[in-house]
């Protein structure tokens, strides 16, 4: 079964792997969902993440992290831009999650990075997903 997307198909494994107290979630690789698993990773929502290829598939073990109390780092976890309403901003206007204490996810002609990371730079582009 085909899937439309495949990004927004990632982020609600990882959600519903986080509510079900999963330790980690296999996924179906590509770049982009590396690039997003790698954010998470310098972050700090997830614990560590593994590319594995064997002959037949590749898969992409994304391991979960949970606090002290046993609930998940990541809280809540969006897509912003879909197929097909695709949502751009500029460097100048881009968004805040939660003022401040969240990860916004941006696609940006220099590559993926954090929302903060692309106003640096001065570069807008295209969100993919914002994580508190």
């Amino acid at each position: 079964m085909s899937v439309s997307d495949p990004v927004a198909d990632m982020l609600t494994k990882l959600r519903n792997a986080g509510m079900a107290k999963h330790e980690r979630v296999d996924i179906l690789p590509s770049k982009l969902k590396l690039e997003i698993v790698k954010i998470l990773k310098t972050e700090g929502y997830i614990k560590n993440f593994k590319k594995k290829s064997e002959v037949g598939e590749d898969s992409l073990s994304v391991f979960l992290k949970y606090d002290d109390q046993g609930s998940p780092v990541i809280h809540g976890i969006e897509k912003i831009s879909t197929p097909g309403r695709r949502v751009y901003s500029g460097y100048k206007k881009m968004p805040r999650v939660f003022n401040g204490y969240g990860t916004l996810i941006v696609s940006t002609s220099l590559g993926v990075t954090t929302g903060k990371k692309a106003a640096e730079k001065q570069v807008g582009g295209e969100i993919i997903c914002k994580v508190w």
